[in-house]
């Protein structure tokens, strides 16, 4: 096949499964039979386009294939338009590149482009363990952050307290930062508002970034029983905050909408297919595609891998992923 004056030709090492969100794929329009999985890939550059300047053959490539791509990162070889994929660097692996860029990139809009993060700001992470929540920790860190985040079962609190010296000896060089609390709520126990006004002097964080919002108190399911109510999330909030939401539905009633007119504090909805769904901030895109896959490379950014699985077992694992929207999977070719 010829390829496309902007199109690069890659053979895939890697790629990463991510939950599909049909409703939003119709929503935008896309109608197709097939909608391509595994959009996280990694790489290596075969041929290139004769307009296609940022890449040559033999070139190791990262990045995220568009909603409507025609194939999926679990073919062998993909073509796919320059303007969406980035230099890999040298010292990161493929799979760390192909599994954990999906969450960077939600990490990265969360903080920087919603939220306008700042050293000496104070952020609350729900679910801190979680691959998301673990790059919004990171990310906060290095930049000087003041951390709070809360853990969702007895195993996930010691895994966060054990991390604790690494990410804020390491990462940090110079600038004094500490996780402030790692807030379990797995047992009923720990009212979240009691603490966070604890640890902020009684001001409130300047952001808080959930995975997911609890809109009555009688949820059923087990793993909604833990996720906080949206009106603890607007309580915990200071003056002037940011809260970055994941729920597609949140409601908000009219008391609700008076503390946030209270605070002056906003709301965003977190939603990283945006990026390359529009083509009106390209430019923006790439530096954060670029920025996180070097934070990744030195260490900034430190996802907790799962064991990547064979082209084989794909299937198996993109239905586990599809289940549970948390886990992640990365396949490797």
């Amino acid at each position: 096949d010829v390829l496309g004056s902007h199109q690069v030709r890659m053979k895939v090492k890697a790629c990463g499964l991510s939950p599909l969100d049909f409703k939003l794929i119709q929503e935008v329009g896309i109608q197709r039979d097939f909608v391509p999985v595994g959009r996280e890939v990694a790489g290596v550059v075969l041929q290139v386009g004769p307009k296609v300047t940022f890449f040559q053959p033999e070139d190791e490539v990262v990045g995220v294939l568009p909603l409507d791509s025609p194939c999926s990162g679990l073919c062998e070889v993909i073509d796919i338009d320059e303007y969406y994929i980035v230099q890999k660097p040298e010292k990161l692996s493929s799979l760390c590149a192909a599994g954990a860029l999906r969450d960077g990139v939600c990490a990265y809009t969360a903080l920087h482009t919603h939220a306008r993060m700042a050293a000496g700001h104070t952020l609350l992470v729900m679910d801190g363990s979680s691959p998301f929540g673990l790059m919004c920790v990171q990310l906060a860190c290095y930049h000087g952050v003041k951390v709070l985040t809360t853990s969702h079962s007895p195993q996930k609190q010691a895994f966060l307290e054990q991390l604790r010296p690494k990410w804020f000896g390491v990462l940090c060089g110079s600038v004094f930062v500490h996780t402030a609390r790692v807030i379990p709520v797995h047992n009923g126990s720990s009212d979240l508002l009691s603490v966070v006004l604890e640890e902020t002097g009684g001001l409130g964080v300047d952001i808080v970034v959930d995975s997911g919002v609890c809109l009555h108190g009688d949820e059923e399911e087990e793993d909604k029983k833990l996720l906080p109510h949206k009106h603890d999330i607007i309580s915990v909030l200071g003056v002037g905050g940011h809260w970055v939401t994941s729920h597609k539905n949140l409601q908000l009633d009219p008391p609700d909408c008076r503390l946030l007119h209270l605070k002056s504090a906003s709301v965003s909805f977190l939603n990283p297919e945006v990026w390359t769904t529009s083509s009106a901030q390209q430019g923006r895109y790439l530096h954060i595609l670029k920025d996180i896959v070097e934070k990744m490379s030195a260490g900034v950014l430190r996802p907790q891998m799962e064991e990547a699985v064979p082209l084989y077992e794909a299937t198996v694992a993109m239905e586990t992923v599809q289940r549970h929207p948390k886990k992640k999977a990365v396949v490797q070719l």
